[in-house]
């Protein structure tokens, strides 16, 4: 397929949008072809810029003043002899106005984290130089985390999985910096970030399975550590490896 026609679905890529195995031979060609891995990145990167204009947003307490003065209000004529019942009715009405919004907040908030890790799943097999320390051996590459990171971790033993360590690199996410992992399995490259447990967008998110763009991943918070698994993988060979990493000592 000429790159071309592979241009044209970079944005359904980015999106989550293609077939399971139009995404599994787009991410093929990415790793292959110079022109469409710049051009993904150079989308990456503006995706990142929106996302972070989107966080400068915050709704005004002015509709929250105005209801509070309507329900503190007296009402004339008819309507008096029933502020006993309206009020109450505007109050209810007015948390669940503010319960809905704080749960969409909550929910774009969780987006936008996915959304970002896929991003640098993305962006870092697309690079020349995916990972900073290049080895096999769980011994090598723990120990090159130490002083660049605030924290340490435990990596399993992979002896007699499917699953082989490439390497790592030093990510971060929202400021924080964390560890990078790269696994394969057969010819998929998953994402291993570990980041720490901390107030903020990550602490909501809730353990399980989930959807990261066009990526199948998983999460979890151990250790006051928070674990993100993601790539092209099958949803069976994300939750054996999650399983790994848990069981790590």
């Amino acid at each position: 397929m000429a790159c071309r026609e592979w241009h044209e679905k970079l944005d359904r890529y980015l999106d989550g949008e293609l077939a399971p195995g139009e995404n599994a031979a787009l991410g093929a060609h990415l790793r292959g072809c110079a022109e469409c891995t710049a051009d993904i990145l150079e989308r990456v990167q503006t995706k990142r810029l929106v996302q972070r204009a989107g966080k400068r947003y915050e709704p005004s307490a002015a509709l929250r003043d105005k209801i509070t003065k309507m329900a503190a209000a007296k009402s004339p004529g008819v309507f008096r002899r029933w502020r006993l019942v309206l009020v109450p009715a505007l109050v209810v009405l007015v948390a669940a106005f503010f319960l809905d919004g704080y749960l969409v907040r909550e929910r774009a908030a969780r987006l936008r984290v996915y959304s970002e890790l896929a991003d640098l799943h993305v962006s870092t097999l697309a690079s020349a130089t995916p990972v900073d320390v290049v080895s096999t051996d769980r011994h090598t590459v723990k120990p090159w985390f130490q002083g660049k990171i605030p924290f340490t971790f435990n990596l399993p033993e992979l002896t007699g999985s499917e699953f082989t360590l490439l390497g790592g690199r030093v990510e971060y996410l929202e400021q924080a910096a964390g560890a990078h992992l790269i696994y394969q399995v057969r010819k998929h490259e998953i994402s291993v970030f570990i980041f720490p447990e901390r107030d903020s967008e990550t602490r909501s998110l809730p353990s399980g399975a989930a959807n990261a763009a066009s990526f199948n991943s998983e999460t979890w918070a151990q250790n006051d550590l928070r674990y993100f698994v993601i790539g092209d993988a099958s949803p069976a060979d994300i939750q054996a490896l999650s399983r790994l990493l848990r069981d790590a000592r």
